[in-house]
């Protein structure tokens, strides 16, 4: 029987580069959510970040056993990238690029969509990550790109 699993990530940097975190939220197809984590990554780009969380989301996904995905992002570079309607410039994004679509290739079939980071579950992978910024006292001149302080959480 094949597991659908939906995948909702999300990465930023306190800084760009600066301390960086990744969150990822695992759902079914009920939207019921399945797991759940996040990490801090040192020092990373927004955009290194973004693709850090896609490779966490696939990896935790493939983990459990799905064979089918539906993986959501913010990221509209990561997204288009991925999708192929953006080129990839950037050497570290191009070796990024290139372990997510090995880890997709375990996949039956899979899908990337861009959607606004004010989604619940992007907005639950965004919370994630910045607490685990906040507990590693992660600061740096520039707050995390969405705009929140340390202690602003959403």
């Amino acid at each position: 029987m094949a597991l659908a699993l939906q995948t909702f990530s999300d990465g930023g940097a306190r800084g760009n580069p600066g301390p960086a975190a990744i969150g990822v939220v695992l759902c079914d197809e009920r939207h019921k959510v399945v797991h759940e984590t996040a990490e801090c990554i040192g020092q990373a780009t927004n955009n290194q970040a973004e693709y850090r969380a896609m490779i966490l989301a696939l990896t935790l996904a493939h983990e459990r056993g799905a064979t089918r995905l539906e993986c959501h992002a913010d990221s509209e570079l990561l997204v288009f990238q991925l999708q192929g309607r953006y080129r990839i410039k950037d050497f570290h994004l191009k070796s990024l690029a290139e372990k997510v679509k090995s880890l997709a290739s375990r996949f039956e079939s899979i899908v990337f969509r861009q959607i606004p980071r004010e989604s619940p579950m992007i907005a639950r992978a965004d919370k994630l990550l910045n607490q685990a910024l906040n507990r590693a006292g992660a600061t740096a001149r520039d707050p995390l790109r969405r705009g929140p302080g340390p202690d602003e959480l959403f």
